[in-house]
């Protein structure tokens, strides 16, 4: 029985000639995966006091979450929501944007002036898309996102290899 399974199992391992290209390409692509894999950014929110919005402008899509105090049960939530699910928003373009501090004008506090919590998403040309005084689900916040004309367009041209 050894002898009838060191055959097959032979060039199943490489030690057949036909098997080698196969099992080099097999190797290469499982490579190149992981190599992808591992360059997708984990959920790491910036600090509003940091950035400008007018930096973000064509590049990605702003989800700015205020709230008065970093302890606001609210804003913890949100929060929770959006590292949940965060590679989906990572695929839409998504960067969110903290601002838990009143007394400091950050460009987007000064902006979008805001009343204790807030969640404000924008798109791509600088425009605000929604703005809510609760917390939102990743869901209907991907839904929102694949409704807006900017993304509908990135689908498109994905789809066609444009």
């Amino acid at each position: 029985m050894t002898l009838w399974l060191s055959r097959p199992l032979a060039y199943i391992l490489g030690k057949g000639d036909q098997m080698k290209p196969i099992l080099a390409a097999l190797s290469l692509g499982l490579f190149a995966f992981g190599a992808g894999a591992a360059e997708e950014p984990g959920f790491a929110p910036e600090s509003a006091a940091d950035v400008t919005l007018s930096e973000y402008i064509w590049q990605k899509r702003p989800v700015v979450v205020f709230a008065d105090t970093p302890a606001d049960p609210v804003f913890a939530e949100q929060m929770r929501h959006l590292e949940a699910r965060w590679p989906e928003l990572a695929e839409r373009d998504v960067v969110v944007i903290t601002d838990t501090d009143p007394s400091a004008a950050s460009d987007a506090r000064t902006r979008l002036r805001p009343r204790g919590f807030m969640f404000v998403l924008i798109d791509k040309d600088g425009t605000v898309a929604q703005r809510k005084p609760f917390p939102w689900d990743v869901r209907e916040i991907s839904r929102a996102i694949d409704k807006m004309p900017i993304r509908r367009e990135e689908i498109r041209a994905r789809r066609f290899g444009d």
